[in-house]
C-alpha cells in the first residue's frame, strides 16, 4: 500500500507545483461580487435580457417580425426601465410584470410594443431571469473557492513537513503533519468547486418558455423550437423538456450546495477555534492592528473569524431549507414565488462565509514549536503502535498489542513514559536494543506518507484548476 500511494503521488507530481512565493502570498477575497447580481437593478437587467432574447428567438422562427425584435432588443436597457417609474406603475396595476412591461413600452412605438412579451407568461420570464442570476452567482462562488484554494495550497506547502499530533475523538492519536491537515481542506474545497460545476450544467438547461400551464399554449406551433433558440440566445444549453416550474429542484440544489459549503467552512472554523485555544495553542488568528481581544482581560486574543464561520454553518443550512421546501407545490405551476428572495440571502451569506474563511487563512499564524511540544505531551505513548509493529517481528502481533496495552494501563497510574515502561519490561529489552528503542520513539520520523499525500493533493488541485470556469 505504501508503494502504491507513493506511485500515485509521483504520477500526480509529474505536473510540478512550484511553491508560491513567500514574498507574494495568495491574496484573500475582498469585497462582494454577488451583491450586484441580486439588487433590484440587477434583477431588472436580467429580465430585460430575457425579454430581448425571447423577441429574437421568436423573430428567428417567424413568430414576430424582425423589426420588432430589433426594436425590443435596442430598448431593453436599464435606463428605459427606472425603478421609480416601475414602482409608480405598480401602484396602479398591482402586477410587477405588467408594470415593468408598461414602462418598457414607453421606449417602443405602438407596433413594436405590441410584440413585447408576446405569448409568454410572467413566471417563465422571472424563472429564467433567476437562472441567469444563479449562473452568475455560481461562477462567483467558484472564483471565491479558487482564491481560497491557492491560499490553502500556500499554507500546505509552507507546512508540508511540520509535524504535529493527529487527534481522534479528542485524544492524541498518531503524528501527522500540518500540511496533511491542510490538504484535507484543499480536497474538500475542490469537491465544492466540482459540485458547483455540476450544478452549472443543470442551471444552464433551465431557461424556460412553456406558457401559463407549461404546455406551450399561446406560444404557437413552433414553441419548442423557439424555446431552444431562446435558451441559446442567453448562452444556455438545450432546455429541459419537462415543465420544472413547480418542482424548482435546481434552485433547491443550488441552496443545498451552498449549505454544504457553509458547513465545510464551519468545520474549518471550529477546528481553528479549538487549535488556538490556550491549552493547545498551535495556531492563532492574528487580529488587525488596534483590535481589542477582550474588554476586561487584556491578555486574551479571542477568536473572531473562526467564530463567525461556526455561526455561518448553522444559519445558511437553515436558510437553504426554505428553498428545499419550495419544491413542494400544488398543481400546475402553483409556486408562491416568495422563497425566490431566499436565493439572494443564501448567495450573499455563502459569499460572506467564504470571505470570512479567506480572511482567516490570511491571518493564520502557525506555531511549529508548540506543535512539536504537544507531540511530547503523552510522553511517547502516541508511538505505542510503532512499538507494536517492531515487536511483531519477534512475537505474535496479538501478544505485542496486549503487552503494550498492559503497559499503557499501568502508566496511567505510575506516570511512566513509554521509554521508561519499555526499559522496565524485560521482554522488550531483550528484543529491542537501546538504539532501536530510541529510533522508535522519535515522533517526527513516524508521520507515514503525510508529506507525499500533501504533494499529491496539491498537484491534483492545480491540475483541476485548468478546467474551471470563470465568471
Amino acid at each position: 500500500m505504501r508503494a502504491l500511494l507513493a506511485m500515485a503521488a509521483a504520477a500526480l507530481l509529474m505536473l510540478p507545483a512550484a511553491p508560491l512565493s513567500a514574498q507574494e502570498p495568495a491574496p484573500a477575497i475582498s469585497g462582494s461580487q454577488i451583491t450586484d447580481i441580486f439588487t433590484p437593478d440587477g434583477l431588472n437587467a436580467r429580465v430585460l435580457e430575457v425579454e430581448a432574447a425571447l423577441a429574437r428567438a421568436q423573430a428567428a422562427h417567424g413568430v414576430i417580425p424582425e423589426f420588432a425584435a430589433a426594436a425590443i432588443t435596442e430598448a431593453a436597457v436599464p435606463a428605459n426601465v427606472p425603478l421609480d417609474a416601475v414602482a409608480e406603475e405598480y401602484a396602479v396595476v398591482r402586477h410587477r410584470m405588467v408594470a415593468f412591461l408598461n414602462v418598457l413600452r414607453r421606449s417602443l412605438d405602438e407596433e413594436a410594443g405590441s410584440y413585447l412579451h408576446y405569448g409568454s407568461t410572467t413566471v417563465d420570464i422571472y424563472d429564467t431571469a433567476h437562472m441567469l442570476q444563479l449562473r452568475a452567482a455560481t461562477l462567483e462562488l467558484i472564483a471565491d473557492l479558487r482564491v481560497i484554494e491557492l491560499q490553502l495550497i500556500e499554507l500546505a506547502q509552507d507546512h508540508r513537513d511540520t509535524p504535529m499530533i493527529g487527534r481522534t475523538l479528542g485524544q492524541h492519536a498518531l503524528p501527522i503533519t500540518f500540511g496533511k491537515k491542510v490538504s484535507v481542506w484543499i480536497g474538500e474545497n475542490r469537491r465544492h468547486i466540482e459540485r458547483l460545476h455540476d450544478l452549472l450544467a443543470r442551471v444552464e438547461r433551465s431557461a424556460i418558455l412553456k406558457g401559463a400551464v407549461g404546455s406551450y399554449l399561446g406560444l404557437g406551433d413552433d414553441a419548442i423550437a423557439v424555446e431552444r433558440s431562446f435558451a441559446a440566445e442567453l448562452g444556455f444549453g438545450a432546455p429541459y423538456e419537462d415543465d420544472w416550474h413547480g418542482s424548482r429542484d435546481v434552485m433547491a440544489e443550488y441552496a443545498m450546495v451552498c449549505s454544504l459549503i457553509a458547513r465545510s467552512w464551519s468545520r474549518f472554523g471550529q477546528e481553528i477555534f479549538l487549535l488556538q485555544s490556550t491549552d493547545i495553542g498551535e495556531v492563532v488568528e492574528r487580529r488587525p492592528a488596534g483590535a481589542v481581544g477582550s474588554s476586561a482581560m487584556p491578555h486574551k486574543n479571542n477568536p473572531s473569524l473562526s467564530e463567525a464561520l461556526i455561526h455561518g454553518g448553522r444559519v445558511i443550512p437553515r436558510q437553504a431549507e426554505v428553498l428545499a421546501d419550495d419544491m413542494i407545490n400544488m398543481f400546475e405551476r402553483d409556486n408562491t414565488s416568495r422563497p425566490n428572495a431566499m436565493l439572494e440571502t443564501v448567495s450573499l451569506e455563502t459569499e460572506q462565509q467564504l470571505r470570512n474563511a479567506s480572511r482567516l487563512i490570511s491571518r493564520l499564524d502557525v506555531f511549529p514549536e508548540r506543535m512539536r511540544a504537544n507531540l511530547d505531551t503523552s510522553q511517547g505513548w502516541i508511538l505505542a503502535q510503532r512499538v507494536v509493529f517492531a515487536l511483531a517481528e519477534h512475537m505474535p502481533r496479538e501478544e505485542a498489542e496486549t503487552l503494550m496495552r498492559e503497559l499503557a494501563d499501568e502508566s496511567r497510574a505510575t506516570g511512566a513514559s513509554l521509554a521508561e515502561a519499555m526499559a522496565g519490561e524485560a521482554r522488550i529489552s531483550a528484543l529491542l536494543s537501546q538504539e532501536d528503542r530510541d529510533a522508535l520513539l522519535d515522533p517526527v520520523t513516524y508521520v507515514g506518507l503525510a508529506a507525499e499525500q500533501t504533494d499529491a493533493v496539491i498537484a491534483a488541485a492545480l491540475a483541476a484548476r485548468a478546467g474551471d470556469r470563470a465568471p
